[in-house]
């Protein structure tokens, strides 16, 4: 192995896979669910935004199905 690597001549070219890994998207959220995710994320040293992107991913990986129960007029 070299000590030393002239990489002044090597080409730069885009990651092929970049588009693939996230999607920019547009959500309006609650203050007190993003507040939630702050206190989490700065708890475990993630940004908030990765670890909702985590625990959406986990919902994924686990099938949850949303339970909505709306309240019932009396």
């Amino acid at each position: 192995m070299k000590a030393e690597y002239d990489l002044s001549q090597m080409k730069s070219r885009k990651n092929p896979y970049a588009s693939k890994l996230k999607k920019s998207v547009t959500m309006r959220l609650s203050e007190d669910v993003i507040g939630y995710f702050k206190v989490m994320a700065e708890e475990a040293g993630v940004p908030y935004q990765s670890l909702i992107n985590l625990y959406l991913r986990d919902c994924v990986a686990q099938h949850r199905k949303v339970q909505i129960l709306w309240p019932t007029k009396s």
